[in-house]
C-alpha cells in the first residue's frame, strides 16, 4: 500500500524519530530508552498504517480519525520530554535569566495591577486555556465542517509546539516560581492562579522552561487557524489575542522567565515564516 503523509504528519514523524534518538543518546536510566523507542515505533507505525488505509479507503470515519490523530500525540510528546529530565546540579541558567525579569517586572507589575485583581485574573484564565487550545480549534473546524483544513492547522501548531519541546534537553532549568519563589511575586493570588498552580503541580515536567512552549504553541494555534480559515478573521484574531495574553501571563505569573517568552516568540516567528511558504 502506498503511504502518502500530510505535511503535519511529517512533523510527527520527524519529532518522534528525534526523541527516539535522544532517548538512546542521553544519559537516562533504563527502562526509559526502551520504553520511549517502543512507544514511538508504535505511534509511527499506527500513523503510517492509518495514512495507507485512508489513502485506499476514503471515508468520513477514517478521515476524522486521521484528522484528530495528532491530538493525543501532543500530550505524549510533552510527557516524553519529562522523561528526559536530568538532576539539577545548579541553577546557572536561571540565575542569568532572572536578571532581565528584575528589570522588566517592576515596570510590568503596576501596569497589570492597575485595576486590582481584574487583569491578573484575566491573564490566569488565558493561561489555563493553553492546554485545551488544540481541542477548541478542532471543535471549531468540525463545527464549520472544515475537516479538510485540519492539516493546515496541525502543521503550524505542531511546528510551534514541537520546536520548543525539542530544545528542552539542551537548556535544563526550572521555572522562577520554584527557583525564586519570593522574587517579583504577583500581588494577587486569585483562585484562577491557584487552579493553574495545582494543574502544574500534577502535570508539569521538570526538563526545561526554555523556550516557552506555552508561547510558541499558542501562536502556532493562531497561525494554524489563520492558515485554515483565513476568511474568519475574528476566529484566528481571537486566538492571537489569547496568545498575547498567555505570553504576558507566563512572565507576570512567574511560570517562565522573560527570556523564555522571547525565545517562544522567536519560535513563533519561524513558525509563521515557514507556514507562509508551505503550501497546505
Amino acid at each position: 500500500m502506498e503511504i502518502r503523509l500530510r505535511r503535519s504528519e511529517y512533523i510527527l514523524v520527524a519529532y518522534f524519530a528525534y526523541t527516539s534518538l535522544l532517548a538512546v543518546i542521553l544519559p537516562i536510566g533504563a527502562p526509559i530508552p526502551l520504553v520511549t523507542v517502543g512507544i514511538n515505533a508504535l505511534v509511527l507505525g499506527a500513523l503510517c498504517l492509518l495514512a495507507a488505509v485512508h489513502g485506499q479507503t476514503k471515508g468520513p470515519l477514517l478521515g476524522g480519525l486521521r484528522g484528530f490523530f495528532p491530538l493525543p500525540l501532543v500530550l505524549l510528546a510533552y510527557r516524553e520530554m519529562g522523561w528526559f529530565a536530568q538532576p539539577m546540579v545548579s541553577h546557572r541558567l536561571e540565575e542569568s535569566w532572572i536578571t532581565w525579569d528584575r528589570i522588566a517586572l517592576p515596570v510590568l507589575h503596576p501596569a497589570i495591577e492597575i485595576l486590582g485583581p481584574v487583569i491578573p485574573s484575566l491573564l490566569e484564565i488565558a493561561y489555563s486555556l493553553a492546554t485545551p487550545t488544540p481541542m477548541i480549534a478542532l471543535a471549531i473546524l468540525a463545527t464549520l465542517k472544515r475537516e479538510d483544513r485540519l492539516d493546515a492547522f496541525w502543521f503550524s501548531f505542531l511546528l510551534g509546539a514541537f520546536t520548543s519541546y525539542a530544545m528542552f534537553p539542551y537548556f535544563p532549568s526550572e521555572p522562577p516560581r520554584t527557583v525564586f519563589p519570593l522574587d517579583n511575586v504577583p500581588s494577587f493570588n486569585t483562585v484562577f492562579r491557584q487552579f493553574n498552580f495545582d494543574m502544574l503541580a500534577g502535570h508539569g515536567i521538570h526538563t526545561s522552561v526554555f523556550p516557552s512552549a506555552h508561547v510558541s504553541a499558542e501562536f502556532g494555534a493562531a497561525i494554524g487557524l489563520w492558515r485554515a480559515l483565513p476568511e474568519r478573521r475574528w476566529l484566528w484574531g481571537t486566538f492571537l489575542v489569547i496568545a498575547c495574553l498567555i505570553t504576558t501571563a507566563t512572565v507576570y505569573g512567574r511560570y517562565h522567565y522573560l527570556v523564555d517568552a522571547l525565545a517562544g516568540l522567536g519560535v513563533s516567528a519561524v513558525t509563521f515564516m515557514i507556514s507562509r511558504r508551505v503550501r497546505l
